[in-house]
């Protein structure tokens, strides 16, 4: 639909029946109004509304055999597959809480989260299953384990999915259980980057409005065609790109990971229009080799965050791109902000309070805050508290941690942000990124961002260490693109971009970075890590003190 003909997301919205408020009353208006628009794909398979209906039906059979029963939880261990996306309407429908969980976790870290969900099934691809059965013999309760493979995840066809499902189901799944819109739908576990992950639940209500913000937030039309690479354990793929799609009765396209080398030959052989990425994906595509770009493409539209101004210029000017929409939001408060798509855009900001097109203004309200609560002025940075009716219902199991998460009604995110005139938001760094240097604050996630945008580094991260002076030193941690760089040279092109307290003292390099599972690099691992700083370049030493 060209952008003159394209429906306003309330228009886009106003097309389907009224719902409840659930995901399955959601997803029945969807099937009903437009049951053969294609729904999803992944590889070969591709489903209209009516088969993901049947598809998720039967597998909520399946889990109903197994003994599921509303308020259970069901645990998927697996890489993204559209089978993920039936197990979670399957589960939807039946009122069971679905907890997708990392299947790169090791064995310790998902020992953690079996035992603190207490699933009472596990579903899990083959090549994550060989260690379940120990770890689930060791828990409480031993959950049923599901090999997803058995269901079709290996069918060459969606009928073959559709056949494999029938057998397995043996009787079509008639009467459902009454599902209200404050039920728990879902647990996403944070990433756990101080002590263990957090299990932040979220309800039906809180996930369908979700999705329709994101309607209002990329103009999603019935006939977009919605493409995420990133994992469904991950609230980007599952609240925004999938709960997106279903929005506005359009198609969502998954794959089981990024392969950056192929991306625009797989985006266009989809045809694509709208793309979910993350500051490191756009990243690492700006500065590969331009003869693996496709200028067939047809994505028009990407959300994500942070978008540097050379990710902006490259992927508006080189790669045909006209919509790159940056905002922020967290586990516990998804789609919190955005830049307006039909602007004002303020590159380098994560935009305004987000809006949703059928529910009243305001939607969300944000504030920037001190230590004691007092809201601070236009300029000032201090810590981002937000209100929104899609805020978490709680950290799983952990009453003490929800209740220290807020300050009266306000969520407090932990980072640190300033506000300017006009009502934009700009993020600086995580309260904990901040680096001590000679009495001054320097955010580590600018360092990063800076140093990452040098051609010759494909990747960045900056730590305060330990100074013989009092407060920290700055480590840089690079990871290069092509080639060896001088560290000489690479202070001289900080110097022309930084104040000199900012530039770093220690310089190594390392092959990667460690990530969280949204991939955030994981710079506790980095603190944790002795080794970095006696490999390092000291410059001081290098040039006597």
């Amino acid at each position: 639909m060209n952008a003159e003909h394209a429906l306003s997301p309330a228009a886009v919205l106003a097309r389907y029946p009224a719902h409840i408020d659930t995901l399955p009353s959601l997803f029945a208006t969807r099937v009903a109004s437009v049951p053969h628009a294609p729904s999803l794909r992944f590889d070969a398979r591709e489903y209209t509304y009516a088969e993901l209906d049947l598809a998720s039906s039967r597998f909520a059979e399946v889990l109903r055999r197994h003994g599921t029963r509303p308020g259970q939880l069901v645990a998927c261990i697996a890489e993204s597959s559209d089978l993920m996306v039936v197990a979670f309407l399957a589960c939807a429908k039946l009122g069971a809480v679905f907890v997708p969980t990392n299947p790169a976790l090791t064995a310790r870290e998902l020992s953690f989260v079996l035992g603190h969900s207490k699933p009472a099934i596990v579903l899990s691809s083959a090549r994550n299953s060989a260690r379940l059965p120990a770890l689930a013999d060791a828990l409480e309760t031993r959950p049923a384990i599901l090999t997803l493979e058995t269901y079709g995840l290996l069918a060459t066809s969606t009928q073959n999915v559709l056949t494999q499902l029938a057998a397995h189901a043996q009787d079509e799944l008639d009467e459902l259980p009454p599902i209200t819109p404050n039920m728990p739908l879902v647990v996403v576990y944070t990433s756990g980057t101080t002590g263990h992950p957090k299990g932040v639940v979220h309800s039906h209500r809180n996930y369908v409005w979700a999705a329709e913000a994101f309607v209002e937030r990329m103009h999603l039309q019935p006939t977009e065609r919605l493409l995420t690479v990133l994992p469904f354990f991950h609230i980007n793929a599952l609240f925004y790109s999938l709960g997106g799609a279903l929005a506005a009765g359009a198609m969502l396209i998954t794959a089981d990971g990024f392969s950056a080398s192929r991306f625009w030959d797989f985006a266009t052989a989809v045809g694509a229009t709208q793309f979910n990425t993350l500051a490191a994906v756009g990243s690492i595509l700006s500065k590969r080799p331009r003869t693996e770009f496709n200028p067939r493409h047809r994505l028009r539209k990407i959300y994500g965050g942070p978008i540097s101004a050379e990710v902006d210029t490259v992927f508006r000017e080189e790669f045909g791109v006209p919509a790159l929409i940056e905002g922020y939001g967290m586990s516990e408060i998804p789609g919190a902000c955005n830049n307006p798509f039909d602007g004002p855009h303020k590159l380098g900001s994560i935009g305004v309070p987000a809006r949703h097109p059928r529910l009243p203004m305001p939607f969300v309200a944000m504030r920037v805050q001190d230590d004691s609560g007092r809201e601070l002025s236009d300029g000032e940075v201090g810590e981002l508290a937000v209100k929104t009716p899609i805020a978490f219902q709680g950290y799983l199991h952990d009453t003490a941690q929800t209740a220290a998460a807020f300050r009266d009604g306000w969520f407090l995110t932990g980072d640190l942000v300033r506000r300017d005139s006009q009502g934009y938001f700009y993020f600086i760094a995580r309260k904990k990124d901040i680096i001590r240097v000679r009495g001054e604050n320097v955010a580590g996630a600018e360092l990063d961002r800076i140093l990452g945008n040098h051609p010759g580094i494909a990747e960045a991260a900056t730590i305060g260490v330990p100074s013989e002076l009092g407060d920290e030193d700055i480590l840089a941690v690079l990871v290069a693109n092509d080639g060896a760089l001088e560290i000489a040279d690479l202070m001289i092109w900080c110097g022309a971009q930084l104040a000199a307290i900012k530039i770093p003292r220690y310089w190594v390099w390392v092959d990667e970075l460690p990530h969280t599972p949204s991939h955030r690099v994981a710079k506790h691992f980095l603190k944790a890590d002795k080794t970095l700083l006696t490999r390092a370049f000291d410059r001081n030493a290098k040039h006597g003190g």
